[in-house]
C-alpha cells in the first residue's frame, strides 16, 4: 500500500508541475498591458468624430447622387431630391419634386424646389428651418434627373430616353446609345426640337467637316436615325 501511495503521490505532484508549467507559459504569451496614459494628442477627440461621421454621411450619399453641377443645375418636375440636414434625421431623406414644382417638408409643408438649383434650395430649406432648428446644416444633392431628358430612336443600337444630366453634343448623344445599326444613314440624321428639323450628317462630322453642326442636345429634342 505505501508503494502504490507513493506511486499516486509523484503521479499528482508530476500533474500539478505540469499545470504549473501550461499556466506560465499563457501569461508569458499574453500580450502586455500599455499602461502609457494617452496624451493630449492620442486622446480620442469628439469634435473630431461628429466631423468624420459627418464626412461619412456625406460620402454615402455621393454614390447615389446625379454628376451635376450643384451651383448652375436647374431642378424641375421629377427630379428626386436627397435632402439632408445635420443630425436632424425626421427632415432628411429622398423627395421627388411634384409635377407643380414642389415638394413637402416634415412640420414646415410645402415648398417649391423648380427652377432653383440645389446650393439655393439648399438656402431656401435653411431659412424656413430656423425656426424649428437652431442653426440648421441642410444639404441638398440631386439624386436622379427626371425633368430633362432626349430621345432617340431609330436605327441605333440602344434607342430610348435618355437623362439630360449634363451638357451634351449630338455627338456624344449618339455614342450613348451604342452607336448605328449596320443600314443606318447616318448622313441624314435628324434631330426634331419643337417645330424645327436641324440635319446632323454624321460622315461630316466624324471627318472633321461643318462641325457647327455638332450642336448641343436641349431638353425635349428628338434625335432620328433613318
Amino acid at each position: 500500500m505505501r508503494v502504490g501511495t507513493a506511486r499516486i503521490t509523484i503521479s499528482a505532484f508530476l500533474m500539478f508541475v505540469a499545470a504549473f508549467g501550461l499556466l506560465a507559459q499563457e501569461e508569458k504569451d499574453k500580450p502586455a498591458k500599455d499602461t502609457t496614459e494617452l496624451g493630449p494628442a492620442t486622446r480620442p477627440n469628439l469634435a473630431d468624430k461628429e466631423k468624420k461621421g459627418a464626412a461619412d454621411a456625406v460620402a454615402a450619399t455621393q454614390g447615389m447622387t446625379a454628376p451635376v453641377d450643384p451651383n448652375t443645375y436647374r431642378i424641375g418636375p421629377e427630379d428626386v431630391l436627397y435632402i439632408r440636414v445635420w443630425k436632424e434625421p425626421e427632415f432628411s431623406g429622398a423627395v421627388q419634386v411634384r409635377p407643380d414644382g414642389k415638394f413637402t417638408l416634415p412640420v414646415v409643408g410645402d415648398i417649391i424646389a423648380s427652377g432653383l438649383t440645389p446650393v439655393e434650395l439648399a438656402a431656401r430649406v435653411t431659412d424656413l428651418l430656423k425656426s424649428q432648428i437652431r442653426e440648421p446644416e441642410v444639404m441638398v444633392a440631386l439624386q436622379s434627373v427626371q425633368s430633362k431628358k432626349y430621345y432617340i430612336t431609330g436605327e441605333v443600337n440602344r434607342s430610348g430616353i435618355f437623362p439630360l444630366v449634363v451638357p451634351v453634343t449630338v455627338l456624344e448623344a449618339l455614342t450613348n446609345a451604342g452607336g448605328f445599326r449596320e443600314f443606318a444613314k447616318k448622313n441624314k440624321i435628324t434631330i426634331v426640337r419643337g417645330p424645327e428639323r436641324i440635319k446632323f450628317n454624321f460622315n461630316e462630322v466624324i471627318k472633321g467637316k461643318k462641325l457647327e453642326q455638332n450642336i448641343m442636345v436641349k431638353d425635349g429634342d428628338y434625335i432620328v436615325v433613318p
